[in-house]
């Protein structure tokens, strides 16, 4: 009795992170960048891993930051979630998101030509125990992304 109890409760608390992370990419869509922020824990840290050292600091930081300029940038951002898998080792939910737009003004030194974007995405969010995010991994083909945005040519 108290294993299924044990089990009942650890699928719930799956099923509570999976949902944070759903909330997540929902406020990514309406470009609700402080509902975003409200899921994670004040020190939580992000990693934009194709950027290396530049990309990793806090969420309500360099996170907030990165996603102003996107959201700026790309007025038209928009996000589909493909995928959400426990990954229990890690106590983690791993992401496949397809984050597509169209860049209106210059980012991160690439040049605004109207072109747009489709890129996927792998978000790895870690929790505490109230399914608040503490650690958020995301990684791209950076190279691929900025090609799209470069007119054919350049």
């Amino acid at each position: 009795m108290n294993e299924t109890k044990t089990q009942q409760k650890e699928a719930t608390s799956v099923l509570q992170m999976k949902g944070t992370c759903i909330e997540f990419f929902s406020a990514y869509q309406e470009m609700d960048i402080e509902r975003m922020l409200n899921l994670c824990t004040s020190e939580s840290i992000v990693y934009f891993e194709p950027l290396d050292q530049a990309g990793t600091g806090l969420v309500h930081a360099l996170g907030k930051n990165i996603w102003t300029a996107l959201m700026d940038c790309f007025p038209d951002l928009d996000n589909t979630v493909t995928s959400l898998e426990w990954i229990e080792a890690q106590h983690a939910v791993k992401c496949r998101v397809s984050i597509f737009g169209t860049q209106r003004k210059d980012f991160a030194g690439i040049p605004a030509h109207g072109l747009r974007f489709d890129s996927e995405h792998i978000f790895i969010f870690k929790f505490d125990d109230q399914s608040h995010v503490t650690e958020l991994r995301v990684l791209w083909d950076h190279d691929k992304f900025v090609q799209q945005l470069t007119p054919a040519g350049l």
